[in-house]
Order: structure tokens, then C-alpha cells, then sequence
């Protein structure tokens, strides 16, 4: 701990450890701003690991007029790709074309379909999707992706888990990641680069002075008063919360609460490809291919009022996405398959839009106390990059400028390979560690990439991995998790640094349990 009569100063202290703060994190550090970084749980344990897991434009805010947003997500998913192939890969969507499909929406366009052509009465004509198709694929001009194209369904192997009545589909491009292992991407980074990285750290006050702010900090070993120029209150759906908690504004309202819950099942079809679902009532949902034996089907859109209340999914949304995806299935999908559930509320900027699928994703930073302080609202996974830019851009008119913008153009830490390179670097892995099953193997490569080495060491036997807990989680691998990405809980371990806990026994979960009460 800090000597209390010598408080730590930082340039930026940051309030919040899911995407948003974590990327601000890793681009302040890596500019040159003495950075410290406070989540009060553990890192992504609340939106950040709760998403639909893609990089993705955003197909549906087109019906928004939201072109410049699903732009530049179009743009950051090429960027993001390209920098953590090891967490993240292109994938094609499959959007099957119902022509009797009504959509009871209140979007521009289906206002302005509405008035021009109201015999179609919410019907979508099949030229008026390829058209936005066509339109997705032209916003962004640097793509690499592959652009859409028509299917027959009677043919391709996309048709035969759906239902028979649907003959023609649409094939796009976006991409899949895994949420929470970007955020300890870049957490890990900005440490790297000299950040001060704290979990299960709370800010309890912060008091304006003539230089910045003195904060009072409680961590796992106390209290500890540092001080700073400025903060970045990136709290998420507890930004208002903040607001009002430490800074005393009690009449903090800037977010819109929405809670996303998804379901996951046995898994609907064989092929790679995710398939995108139009409902009567204007929303869709993904279904999307999950560690190799499982479908992901989300996501809903639910108000949700309360921050201190955990998110849960209700046997309401359950059978909603149930309901949506059996429409398009031929096998229907049931809540009794459904075999884990997972709930996120995305802090969405208060734009006073009527329904909560309606509010809009684009990101809001405001700057109060003449500067001193950064609210950021808002946002969405695929463009938290840029969000971060944003912010340097505010602390750079505050503080003065310490270094370039440059993370559009750097790897993420274990992701500084090529993607055609992914065959050949799990070919070294299997050779240097032959006693581990290449499955496993395979496994650890999409959560560390290059950086396997440090979970492994020198190890040249499973004996020196010391004990397997199940699903070939080693001692080792827990070790590192535990000393080298802030892992705490099981939890931590099993369902944000992995995603091993759907395929482990409640014993052995239990032995996971007890070994981190015994051994951190």
C-alpha cells in the first residue's frame, strides 16, 4: 500500500473495468499517461462479458438511419479482426427471406415503407434486403470480409436445419470474439505498459482540488488515498450510480438501462455459419455456433430498472427466444434444451428513444468540472477502440499531448501472429508439448494466442502441469490465470478467462473452489 502521507498521483485514474475502461486503460498507458485503472468486482463480470460475443456493423440500426455509427463499426470489426486473431474470426450470417414476414416496427424505414408502398403492410420485398445488404457491404470501403451473397436454401447445406417453407436466404459477412478475454487483452496490455491495474477496488469519494482530484480508494489490502488530474468514470450501468456516489451529483440520469439475456442449447446445426432471425414485432436474434457443441441464440431487450438488481434472464425471455428461433428450426427449440443462461445490462445513453431494442448504441462523452472529470455513455463492443481515441482526444485538451494515437495498428498482446499462421502456430504447440491433447491445445490458443508459453512454461510432461481439474484446466493454467489475470473466483476462472464452466461437473467446480480458497 501507498504511503498515506505520499499518495501515488496519476495523470488518469479510471473508474471501471469492462471494455470501455480497459481500452482507455491500454491507449492512455501506451501514450504516456501515468494510468491507474479501479473495477470494483471482477474484470467484464458485468456487460462487457454478457454480449452476443461479434464484431459486428450493426445490420438492423440501418432501419435506424444510423449509417454513421454502423460506418465506423463496420470499419473498427476490420481493425479488431486483425489485431487478436487468436480471440476473434471472420464469420458468415445466414438471414433466411420470409416474404409473408411482417414487421411491426416504428423505425424510419418502415415508416417510410409504410407511406410509400402501405399495400405491402410490413412486408419486406426481397430487393429492399439485398439493397441494405449491398448498402452494409459499400459503408465500409476498406473491407476484406467477403460480401453477401443469395442462397438456395432447397441446396445449401444452411437450409436443411430450418424450416421447409423458406427457400432463399442471405449470406453476409461480420465477426465473433470473445468479450471477456478482449477486455483482459487489454488490461494486460496497459499494465505492460506501465498502467496500474486494480480488481475488487471501489472509489469511494473523490474531492475536487486546485491541481485534480484526491480519491479515496478501498482495495483488498485497505484504504489508500491517491490523487489525480483527471478521472474517467466509465462505470457502465453504474456510471449514474457513480455520479452521484462519489461525485455528489444526486440528480445523475444519462443511461437507459436494457438488459440482454441469451440462451444456449445443444447444438441446432453442423455447419460454421450463424444465422440472423427477423421477428413480427421488428427485433431479431442471433443463433450462432458455441464451443463447438452448443448454439447461442440471443439476444432480448428488456428495461431494466435497477442496477443493484443482478440480471437474470425470465422465463419470459426464455420462451421468447425459444418462440423466435422455432419459427425459423425445423426441430423446435424448447426450454426444456436449454442447458445455460446468461444475462448483461448494456448502459445505453438516454436518448428518450420509446422501446428499449429502439435506444440507440452510439457512444456519448461528456466532460464536467471544466474537464477534470470524463463521463463516458454508451457504446457498444465493436467501436470501444474508437471510444477510446474519443476519450485521449478530451484528457489530450485537458493534460496537453504525451504521444500519438497508436493502437489501430497493434496486436494484442498474444495475438501478434497472422490468421493464416493459426495452423502452423498449433502445429509448434503440439509438437513442444505432446502430452497435451491438441483439442486442449487448440483451446488455449483461442484464449492466449502467443502467449501459450507463459501458461505452459517449460513443462515436459502432464506431471508438471500438476493437477487436472477437468476439461484439461491444469494447476499451471490456473496459476497463471490467478497471478497473471487478476482471477479470483471460479468463476473468474471458469466462465470470463475460460469458457470451460458448461463443460464441467458441479464436483469438479467445487474442487476448483476449494484449491483457490486454499491456495490465493
Amino acid at each position: 500500500m501507498t504511503d498515506a502521507k505520499t499518495p501515488a498521483h496519476y495523470d488518469l485514474l479510471i473508474i471501471g473495468g469492462g471494455v470501455n475502461g480497459a481500452g482507455i486503460a491500454r491507449d492512455a498507458a501506451g501514450r504516456g499517461y501515468a494510468t491507474c485503472l479501479c473495477e470494483m468486482g471482477d474484470f467484464a463480470s458485468a456487460t462487457s462479458s454478457a454480449s452476443t460475443k461479434l464484431f459486428h456493423g450493426g445490420l438492423r440500426y440501418l432501419e435506424y438511419l444510423e449509417l454513421r455509427l454502423v460506418r465506423e463499426a463496420l470499419q473498427e470489426r476490420e481493425v479488431l479482426l486483425r489485431n487478436m486473431p487468436h480471440i476473434s474470426w471472420p464469420m458468415r450470417f445466414v438471414l433466411p427471406y420470409d416474404p409473408e414476414m411482417r414487421f411491426d416496427s416504428t423505425t424510419p424505414v418502415s415508416r417510410a415503407l409504410s407511406f410509400v408502398m402501405p399495400w405491402m403492410k410490413g412486408r419486406r420485398p426481397a430487393w429492399l434486403v439485398r439493397m441494405g445488404l449491398f448498402l452494409y457491404d459499400t459503408l465500409d470501403r476498406t473491407r476484406t470480409l467477403p460480401g453477401t451473397r443469395r442462397l438456395d436454401l432447397t441446396r445449401d447445406p444452411a437450409g436443411a436445419p430450418l424450416k421447409p417453407h423458406l427457400k432463399t436466404a442471405f449470406e453476409y459477412s461480420d465477426g465473433w470474439v470473445d468479450d471477456a478475454r478482449l477486455v483482459i487483452a487489454n488490461l494486460i496490455d496497459a499494465q505492460d505498459r506501465g498502467a496500474r491495474i486494480c480488481a475488487r477496488t471501489r472509489v469511494e469519494s473523490a474531492t475536487r482540488t486546485d491541481t485534480g482530484w484526491q480519491v479515496t480508494l478501498t482495495t483488498p489490502e485497505g484504504r489508500e488515498e491517491v490523487t489525480a488530474t483527471q478521472i474517467v468514470n466509465a462505470a457502465g450501468p453504474w456510471v449514474d450510480q457513480v455520479l452521484r456516489d462519489v461525485f455528489g451529483q444526486n440528480d445523475a440520469h444519462n443511461i437507459r438501462l436494457v438488459r440482454g439475456s441469451h440462451i444456449v442449447v445443444p447444438r441446432k446445426f453442423d455447419h460454421d455459419r450463424a444465422y440472423f432471425f427477423q421477428n413480427s414485432d421488428g427485433r431479431i436474434i442471433f443463433a450462432i455456433p458455441y464451443l463447438e457443441d452448443f448454439t447461442l441464440i440471443g439476444t432480448t431487450d428488456e428495461d431494466h430498472p435497477d442496477p443493484a438488481e443482478p440480471p437474470r434472464i425470465s422465463d419470459g425471455e426464455i420462451a421468447y427466444l425459444c418462440d423466435m428461433a422455432s419459427q425459423y428450426f425445423a426441430a423446435p427449440v424448447t426450454p426444456e434444451d436449454v442447458c445455460w443462461t446468461y444475462s448483461g445490462v448494456r448502459p445505453l445513453y438516454d436518448d428518450n428513444a420509446s422501446a428499449a431494442a429502439a435506444a440507440t448504441r452510439d457512444y456519448v462523452i461528456r466532460r464536467d468540472v471544466d474537464g477534470a472529470l470524463l463521463n463516458i455513455f454508451g457504446g457498444k463492443l465493436t467501436t470501444y477502440r474508437r471510444l477510446s481515441e474519443s476519450a485521449l482526444s478530451a484528457v489530450e485538451s485537458h493534460q496537453g499531448t504525451k504521444g500519438p494515437a497508436w493502437t489501430r495498428d497493434a496486436a494484442m498482446p498474444g495475438g501478434d501472429f497472422a490468421r493464416a499462421d493459426r495452423a502452423q502456430l498449433l502445429e509448434s504447440y503440439v509438437a513442444r508439448y505432446p502430452f497435451i491433447p491438441e483439442k486442449v491445445l487448440d483451446r488455449m490458443l483461442s484464449c492466449y494466442g502467443t502467449r501459450v508459453p507463459m501458461v505452459l512454461g517449460d513443462a515436459r510432461s502432464a506431471a508438471d502441469l500438476g493437477r487436472d481439474f477437468g476439461t484439461g484446466l491444469s494447476e499451471a493454467e490456473v496459476r497463471y490465470l490467478t497471478t497473471q489475470e487478476w482471477a479470483h473466483t471460479a468463476e473468474d476462472l471458469l466462465y470470463r478467462r475460460t469458457k470451460l464452466g458448461l463443460r464441467m461437473s458441479p464436483e469438479q467446480v467445487a474442487a476448483l473452489s476449494e484449491h483457490l480458497a486454499t491456495n490465493t
